[in-house]
């Protein structure tokens, strides 16, 4: 359905005292069926952090004749808010604050926060919600830890990783990775059983092959295992073992539809490393939860010669790789975006890329320019209407395009044509892209640039006049709540 079918119904189904529209959502208290939630830092001086709720059908922030004369998701009090992790079909919003380290759920339903989660480390240099809301993982570079949250036991377990920046987690929830910064090994959490913790309680010397932590160690409850080749199999802790499984400076892991598969992004070049690449990596010896019938792989006797235990392969992808999407279109294409090094007058400046990868054939296509970024940051990258990709950079003016040709422009947002493979690069330069929503069914997106809200069309990129939506403090992210899938989202 449209969003203005999807309006109309909505306001034919309360005319006969119905209060629900599409996919048997209930219409919020804000009567809006098309919102956008926008996460602002520093939004008056006494506060450093809101979530203002726009109207995307008519882009107002206003009711009708201005009342009332805006709307919000009430309840939050997180500082300096950073990333929206936005879970439409849930109905639900993951929001990081990076000034307190909070991670608030907001209901998209009610309109209001649900409270933070408790059991975190400190600051997170990255955090995910599993879909169920069952488990929080959070990776804490200062600290040093990988945190587990099991917010149905109420417990939080942190372990020990020095240097680990980033965390990806699959859709299903059932499998995390961890990156440790300027290294080239991957690891995963284990959650262990009872009777597996009472034989892991020794030490170190009594944990599973692969283990680099246990906690708590008296009586451990995860533990942090390195990826390894599964050349050797441990009955007790029912996993793989073997040579560690090497990377190039790996920054993160995307996965397939089903969950199945992980896609491990190598940074390369632009992180320090030698070649980027994309590894693919079946995900079933990597599993955490217990209770998956006789273990936690599809066998549980060594050897297991199956499909789910094959080597891991490596895609080389020239043009950088330090973000991914599958195509929710054709789950055997995935969009790269990285940084490739070139020397500008014996300077070494990094350039952007988009790649395509064909995960049938495991082949990358050439690279194609996009807006220059960040070397190893990660980019905003979302599918939009009409066959758009839009890809938002940090720091476009540090590149190549700037210093090669800054009149010709040197914009952080980028609009790539899925059906005829080309850019548009949206101009002038407006400041760093730090979110981008795609209002799907509108043909439009709203974006986060330099601190403002933005929108633009997805038909040809042209700017859509934002002067009702702009708001008072610093825009960060901006999240589509009414989107149809969970897919409407940077944040992954």
């Amino acid at each position: 359905m449209s969003a203005a079918a999807a309006l109309t119904a909505a306001v034919a189904l309360a005319g006969c005292g119905s209060t629900s529209y599409f996919a048997g959502r209930k219409l919020p208290p804000s009567g809006l069926v098309n919102r956008v939630l926008i996460a602002i830092q520093n939004p008056s001086a006494l506060s450093k952090g809101a979530l203002q709720i726009v109207d995307a059908y008519y882009d107002i922030r206003s009711g009708y004749n201005t009342q009332p004369a805006s709307f919000s998701l009430s309840g939050f009090g997180g500082a300096l808010p950073i990333t929206i992790q936005n879970m439409p079909e849930e109905q639900l919003g993951a929001v990081y604050g990076s000034g307190d380290g909070s991670l608030t759920l907001a209901n998209y339903q009610t309109e209001k926060t649900t409270g933070t989660v408790n059991g975190l480390n400190g600051l997170s240099s990255s955090i995910f919600i599993t879909r169920n809301q069952a488990f929080v993982f959070a990776a804490s570079q200062q600290a040093h830890v990988l945190t587990i949250v099991n917010q149905n036991a109420g417990a939080s377990t942190a372990l020990s990783l020095p240097g680990v920046y980033r965390v990806s987690v699959n859709p299903g929830g059932s499998v995390a990775l961890a990156f440790v910064q300027n290294s080239n090994y991957a690891y995963y959490p284990l959650q262990l059983s009872t009777a597996q913790s009472v034989t892991f309680s020794g030490g170190p010397s009594t944990w599973p092959p692969a283990a680099v932590d246990c906690e708590p160690q008296n009586a451990p409850a995860w533990c942090l295992l390195q990826v390894q080749s599964p050349d050797h199999y441990d009955s007790h802790s029912q996993t793989y073992y073997g040579a560690p499984l090497v990377f190039d400076r790996p920054v993160k892991a995307v996965f397939s539809a089903d969950g199945s598969t992980a896609y491990v992004l190598n940074c390369g070049p632009e992180c320090g490393g030698t070649a980027s690449a994309v590894s693919v990596l079946p995900v079933a010896p990597l599993i955490f939860q217990i209770g998956k019938g006789s273990g936690l792989l599809p066998c549980n006797s060594a050897p297991c010669a199956n499909s789910d235990t094959k080597p891991m392969v490596n895609i080389p992808v020239p043009g950088g790789a330090s973000n991914a999407l599958v195509d929710t279109a054709s789950s055997n294409q995935m969009y790269v975006v990285g940084q490739a090094p070139q020397v500008i007058n014996g300077q070494t400046l990094f350039g952007g890329n988009l790649t395509v990868v064909n995960l049938s054939t495991n082949t990358a296509s050439s690279p194609v320019a996009i807006s220059d970024g960040q070397p190893g940051a990660l980019s905003r990258m979302i599918e939009a209407d009409d066959n758009t990709l839009w890809i938002g950079m940090t720091q476009c003016t540090t590149g190549v395009r700037y210093a090669t040709n800054a009149a010709s422009g040197y914009g952080c947002l980028t609009m790539y044509n899925t059906s005829t493979n080309t850019v548009t690069l949206l101009e002038p330069y407006i400041g760093d892209a730090t979110g981008i929503a795609a209002v799907t069914g509108l043909h439009k997106i709203y974006t986060a640039e330099g601190g403002q809200v933005y929108i633009y069309s997805t038909k040809d990129g042209s700017s859509i006049d934002n002067q009702y939506v702009t708001v008072t403090g610093t825009a960060y992210d901006v999240a589509y709540m009414d989107a149809v899938t969970d897919t409407d989202n940077t944040v992954y």
